[in-house]
């Protein structure tokens, strides 16, 4: 997705961010995002670590052998995925930005794991993983 200044932040708004920089977006079905998530899946908005600026600072918490989450430490709305062998990218949660609208998911993640009646998103490219928590 085309570079762009994007701002968003939690529910109760005491972490904020500025997002400059080039962005790709997937659905993700894996079991882990569904339980970060309470949801039946995730929607990911990557970008490279240096392209947020934070106004406020989310909490980090170990959520597997491979990731880490942040959320807002004040009103837990989760915030953030990053995974070790990544560090210099990061995942937020399309739902904490300001106007989601342009961010526009461009494939499924973790496929082999999508609930049966989820169908947003079934004519994307599909990608497959073997883990799950």
């Amino acid at each position: 997705m085309p570079a762009s200044k994007r701002h968003g932040g939690c529910l109760c708004g005491s972490v904020r961010f500025e997002l400059t920089g080039y962005v790709r977006v997937h659905y993700c079905h894996c079991d882990m995002c569904r339980r970060a998530t309470g949801s039946a899946f995730a929607v990911l908005v990557w970008t490279k670590t240096e392209a947020i600026a934070w106004t406020g600072k989310p909490k980090t918490r170990r959520s597997s052998p491979i990731a880490t989450r942040s959320f807002c430490p004040e009103c837990g709305t989760p915030i953030t995925l990053g995974y070790d062998a990544r560090p210099n990218e990061i995942a937020l949660h399309v739902g904490v930005f300001d106007d989601p609208s342009m961010l526009i998911p461009q494939y499924n993640y973790g496929s082999g794991q999508r609930l049966d009646w989820v169908t947003c998103g079934i004519d994307l490219p599909h990608h497959f993983t073997e883990e799950r928590w």
